[in-house]
This record gives C-alpha cells, structure tokens and sequence, in this order.
C-alpha cells in the first residue's frame, strides 16, 4: 500500500469519525443532555442592622455556623433605653390629662343639672307669671324679667351642655377612643421595638460570611455589616432550550459535583425556571431595543432547571453556596438513558484530574 494509499484512508477514517461524533453529540443533547453549567446555591441574607448606633458587644466569629435566633452583634442600647422611658413617661402624662378631663366633665356635668335645675325653676315661675299678667295682677314689666332670665338660664344650659360634648370628643370613648393616649402608647411601642433591634439575630439557619463588625463600629441602620448563608440549598443547572424538548418534571437526572469527584448522586427535575433576565421587560418609560447581532447562528437561549437529591439531601448543606457541578438528564429510556449514565460516570472519573 502506497503511502498516499495510507493517507487517503486515514482521512476517510478520520471523517468518518467526525460524522460518528457528531451525530452523536446532536443525539445526545436531544436524548441526553447534559450541562456543566450548573451550581449549588444557598440563600444568602444581608444581615443589617434596623437601627444606628455604636457595636457594643460581637457575638460570633466569621463563618461560624449560628441557629435561627442566635444574638449576632448587639447594639448600645442606652439612647433607645432612654427614647422608652421618654415614652412611658409621655404615656404617663396622657393618662393624667385624661384624668383631669375626666373630672372636668364631671364637675361640667353638675353644673349643666345646676343649669337645668334653675331653668326649670324659671320655667314655673314664668307660667305663674303669664296667669298672673293674664289677670292684671302683675306688670308687664315684671313677667318680661322673668322671661329674660328663663331664657337666658335655657342659654345658659346649652353652652354647658355643649362644653360637655367638647370635654367628651377630646376625651374619647373610653381608652380606645383618646387619640393622644393611643399615640403615646404607639410611640411606646415603636421605643419598644427600636430597643429589641439592637440586638441583632439570625433570621434563619446558615453560617455568618464576611463579617465586618468589631465592637466600637458605628452601624447604620440598613447597611450590611455580614452575610448569613442558609443552611437550605438548591442545585441549578442552565440548559439549552432545544435540550429540554422532551425533559418533564419529576424525571430522573444525575448529578457530579467538582467537589466530590468520583460520585454520582441520583436527583430528579423540580422545576423550571419561568424566565431569564433578557425576557424581562421594565416599566421604565424607555423605547424597545431590539438586540442586534451579524452572527448568522446566534448563541443559544439557556434555561435554568431545578433539582432536587434523591439521596443525601443534607450532603447540599456541606457544600458551599456557588459549587459548581454537572447535571444528567434521562428524558428518554432505553439506550439513551444507559449512554447518559456512562457520560456522567466518565465526566465524575475526570474531575479528578481537572
């Protein structure tokens, strides 16, 4: 065999290989996908503080695992102690105004029923006047002074009766219905709260990441001074679209994490994600941008899919949120679905070495 002979045949063997593998890998990211853009993500909260003041005391050391409710850093609680008994003392002060209003419709009361009392007198003695003057027993002068002074008592009743209902809409309906006593007790409150937020808890599970707090700092009521990573986790993976044509909910995948090489970990398909970022438009007032590209194959959409463990859920809580690791799809059975597990086994042996 010539050696152009030889050549020729390694060409052919070679295209004929590319074909193979190229077919393959159409295939296979139809009936087996696969992705190493995937990562474990554990919710991350921005611990701050709700409000300012100097850091008296840290509690816990950086990345140190804290239970849900475990005392962070505590504020100096002095000002806010004085801003509550500020407060109690404004409460204080209502209830004795109420007090005082209290007695003061009292005593107005009484003299409303004094009021009514003489008016009443007044009233008799103007009848009796009015017979008398019928009978030319009386003057006309002296009934009209009666008259005078039984109206001028009804006026007299009226003006005390409305200093009552004065007295009464500035008092309110029992304690309930005082509008300066429900001030102060929310101003209480309020000091109250303000007080319990300087001490600084976990909102939840997970290990305190990047703390920047010593005990003489100043912290402003909504900065960020450490983050709490969750002790809950997810596995995402970024799929091609046309990767998940036959892929459904609840099927089965495989999972290798760079961080334990050599195992795969059985998971299945929680969700898909209803979106990505590019798909979403903001209501700012701004004209559409069409995106613009000379690319004759544009780069593919990815969705991101959600998975859940089979076995060792509490394996994710290890891990550090970010890992990276590979996903396997099974969307097909049959051949595909032994292919896709001798896919993911040889990518688990190659994270030994990369």
């Amino acid at each position: 065999m010539t050696p152009d002979q030889v050549f020729a045949r390694w060409v052919r063997a070679s295209l004929l290989l590319f074909a193979l593998v190229f077919c393959y890998f159409l295939a296979a990211d139809l009936w087996m996908p696969m992705t190493p853009q995937s990562r474990v993500l554990h919710p991350v909260i921005r611990v701050a503080p709700q409000v300012s003041g100097q850091v008296v005391g840290v509690a816990v050391a950086d990345n140190q695992h804290v239970t849900a409710g475990e005392l962070l850093f505590s504020i100096d609680p002095r000002p806010f102690e004085l801003a509550v008994q500020q407060a109690q003392l404004a409460l204080e002060a209502a209830e004795r105004d109420n007090a005082g209003i209290d007695a003061s419709i009292a005593a107005a009361q009484a003299q409303v029923r004094s009021a009514e009392v003489r008016s009443t007198e007044l009233a008799r003695e103007r009848r009796r006047m009015q017979t008398l003057l019928a009978s030319h027993n009386v003057s006309r002068q002296s009934y009209d002074q009666i008259l005078a002074s039984h109206q001028a008592a009804q006026a007299d009743v009226a003006s005390l009766r409305a200093q009552v209902q004065q007295l009464e809409v500035q008092r309110g309906e029992g304690d309930q219905g005082n509008l300066r006593l429900r001030q102060a007790r929310n101003a209480l409150e309020q000091a109250k709260l303000n007080l319990s937020y300087t001490q600084v808890r976990a909102e939840s599970s997970g290990v305190i990441s990047n703390l920047q707090v010593r005990p003489g700092t100043y912290a402003v009521a909504g900065s960020s001074l450490a983050a709490l990573v969750g002790d809950d986790a997810d596995v995402v993976a970024d799929f091609r679209e046309k990767s998940l044509v036959h892929m459904d909910i609840d099927e089965s995948a495989a999972i290798v994490f760079d961080a334990i090489p050599g195992r795969v970990f059985e998971a299945r398909v929680a969700g898909i994600a209803a979106g990505t970022q590019q798909g979403q438009l903001l209501p700012d007032g701004s004209l559409a941008a069409p995106e613009t590209s000379d690319r004759w194959v544009r780069d593919a959409q990815r969705q991101r899919v959600h998975l859940l463990l089979d076995e060792e859920p509490e394996l994710l809580s290890g891990l550090p949120t970010g890992a990276r690791a590979t996903v396997q799809l099974f969307p097909v059975g049959g051949p595909a679905t032994w292919l896709g597990r001798v896919q993911i086994r040889l990518v688990s042996l190659m994270h030994y070495i990369y």
